[in-house]
């Protein structure tokens, strides 16, 4: 190891010894080697393995809805559980770093398997520039960025854009979520994706409304195919 790396190392261990670094899911204090998330939440929080499953419940959710070729989520959500408290943290606490280590490990999984082939591009879905204003990022941008480098595949926040303020879907029917993001979205360059599969990609799937819609807009531009990653989904 490089002299430099190991003073950095030991550096960082020192650091720690009086500002731990805690996991961002149950607060316990990380141990050497561990990063963001504590191994024990890494494999406890709620795997679907919905990539390795052909037809599952997430590709039902857009069945007669949208033409989504393959659809999955990492963690099953529910309420206070630790995959909620991750995507509080990443939503509404900056802590963006997180999204991009799960985009990372998600990617990782995808890889190489029949879910991932023939995807070409990735698309998170877009904020509102005003949103985003407040927010500071978009938390799907950074989920995206997470994905793209572990499966090797480029993706974009300028393909797909939003075009009206939605408020906050938290609360509402699926009724009342459809029409909430009904044609909010446009595609500035539609000719740039023609012929492209898109891995459209999200923090939570609740009732696929804003999916949906994306994709729709998406498939506006000729020849294109949609398959849909989330963080989660609401089980």
């Amino acid at each position: 190891m490089h002299v430099l790396d190991i003073t950095r190392e030991y550096l960082s261990d020192f650091i720690g010894l009086f500002f731990p670094h805690s996991c961002e899911a149950c607060g316990r204090t990380l141990t050497k080697g561990e990063d963001i998330l504590c191994l024990f939440c890494l494999y406890a929080m709620p795997q679907t393995h919905y990539h390795l499953e052909k037809d599952n419940p997430a590709e039902k959710l857009f069945w007669g809805r949208a033409d989504v070729q393959r659809a999955a989520a990492l963690y099953f959500y529910h309420s206070r559980s630790r995959v909620q408290h991750l995507l509080h943290a990443i939503k509404y606490h900056g802590k963006k770093e997180i999204a991009y280590k799960l985009g990372h490990l998600y990617g990782s999984m995808l890889s190489g398997t029949p879910f991932a082939e023939g995807i070409n591009l990735i698309v998170p879905v877009p904020l509102h520039e005003k949103k985003k204003r407040q927010r500071g990022y978009n938390q799907s941008d950074y989920f995206a960025m997470g994905l793209s480098e572990s499966m090797e595949i480029p993706w974009s926040a300028n393909i797909l854009k939003r075009k009206i303020y939605t408020q906050t879907q938290t609360a509402k029917s699926r009724f009342e979520r459809w029409g909430n993001v009904h044609e909010v979205f446009f595609l500035p360059h539609a000719p740039s994706i023609q012929g492209k599969h898109i891995l459209l990609v999200d923090d939570v799937i609740t009732t696929g409304a804003t999916l949906e819609a994306c994709t729709h807009t998406l498939q506006q531009a000729e020849a294109v195919k949609v398959s849909i990653a989330a963080i989660a989904i609401a089980h």
